[in-house]
């Protein structure tokens, strides 16, 4: 199919800063790389900084901008909302884009709580609009090749999940008291940030969570006031403190719906820890070890091996054999972490060309915020707490 015959979407992203550039990056190189029918076009950008928002949009390659996101939303050249804002304008801005009729993609945690979620599910729902939640580590090749392993049933019934999430970027006390750390803004701290995805990933491949027990922390309890040069920059504006409201770290035990157990960490305070995302999961067959810092390998153990041969094999999930790799380089010619994204946004663009939501949508973001309440109620009562999903 020649480009003239293929359909377009043109996008509109309120925000632009981390994720706001990887978005952009993942939009150009979609056409690039991939046949999709649809074609997303990079339209309008919003940001509330004019002078700020006109700078990225010229550096990222967007079209216009507009220093409101409610101009954004009403623009019958927009077809497609993506929100890379701070948590707490999640929900404001995706109900109205679908009330606008517009496609929607929204950064995680899709919401500060459960009732905000359910709102923007029901909104989606009533508007009929193509939605999704960026949790992009489903979109790992390895991941993919990993979700295939178990519903093909190679591990056979699976008894553990242990999952991690683990950084060091804000153990300097003197980083800033920037919205990551402001529950008003953020809703919770590491647990949302990053335990949300671990939570996805769990839920991708084990199953639906039943019932958790935490616990939480918050080891610096003030910080100077202010903003940082960059989403997660060192640079302290302010003198005077504030306090941090959300957790610095948190833990939790889960038991799934299939009967599988979990053990979860997810912390900023892990030394020498960049993006330490990474999970193991066993089953009576085998078992299944992957880490973003090596995203491109997957290591693998099958019991039915000879005993002389059995320990984890290292599989390189790239080239024509594994989800989404033939579209790159030659088997063995390692993608990043900016391809996870490009990879969710096909899905998006296929979604769109069939009128249906892939997954992780709006219902995924829910079913995660479900998991995330639930933790944080059983850390203030200490006790295990049961799964209260919304219908």
């Amino acid at each position: 199919m020649g480009i003239k015959d293929k359909k377009f979407v043109r996008v509109g992203m309120i925000g632009y800063k981390f994720m706001g550039k990887v978005h952009s990056n993942a939009y150009s190189r979609v056409p690039f790389f991939f046949d999709t029918d649809v074609v997303p076009i990079m339209k309008g950008i919003s940001g509330r900084n004019e002078e700020a928002v006109k700078r990225e949009a010229e550096i990222l390659g967007w079209e216009t901008y507009e220093s409101d996101w409610r101009k954004l939303i009403e623009r019958d050249d927009i077809d497609l909302i993506d929100i890379v804002t701070p948590n707490n304008m999640h929900a404001e801005i995706a109900i109205a884009a679908a009330e606008a009729g517009k496609h929607i993609i929204c950064e995680k945690p899709l919401a500060l709580t459960t009732e905000q979620a359910h709102k923007m599910l029901e909104a989606v729902n009533k508007a009929g609009v193509v939605h999704m939640v960026c949790h992009n580590y489903r979109f790992a090749p390895a991941v993919q090749y990993a979700k295939k392993l178990i519903d093909s049933g190679r591990l056979g019934k699976i008894y553990h999940i242990r999952a991690t999430y683990l950084q060091d970027w804000i153990m300097d006390p003197n980083y800033p008291l920037t919205w990551r750390l402001q529950k008003e803004v953020t809703g919770s701290g590491t647990l949302g940030d990053i335990g949300s995805h671990i939570i996805d990933l769990a839920r991708f491949l084990v199953g639906e969570f039943n019932e958790v027990v935490g616990m939480m922390d918050t080891f610096i309890k003030q910080r100077p006031l202010g903003e940082v040069a960059g989403d997660m920059g060192t640079e302290a504006i302010s003198s005077q403190m504030g306090d941090v409201t959300v957790d610095d770290a948190s833990s939790f035990l889960a038991r799934f719906e299939n009967g599988a157990m979990g053990v979860f960490e997810a912390t900023r305070f892990a030394g020498g820890n960049r993006a330490g995302n990474r999970f193991e999961i066993n089953g009576e067959k085998g078992s299944i070890r992957w880490d973003l810092e090596n995203m491109n390998n997957l290591q693998v153990y099958f019991t039915d091996d000879e005993p002389g041969l059995q320990g984890f094999r290292t599989i390189n999930c790239t080239g024509e054999h594994h989800p989404y790799t033939s579209a790159y380089w030659p088997a063995g010619h390692i993608i990043g972490y900016e391809h996870t994204f490009i990879n969710l946004m096909v899905e998006l663009m296929n979604g769109i060309a069939t009128g249906k939501s892939p997954s992780p949508n709006f219902e995924d973001g829910l079913r995660n915020q479900e998991v995330l309440e639930a933790i944080e109620k059983s850390v203030y009562l200490k006790s295990w707490v049961s799964i209260n999903k919304i219908d």
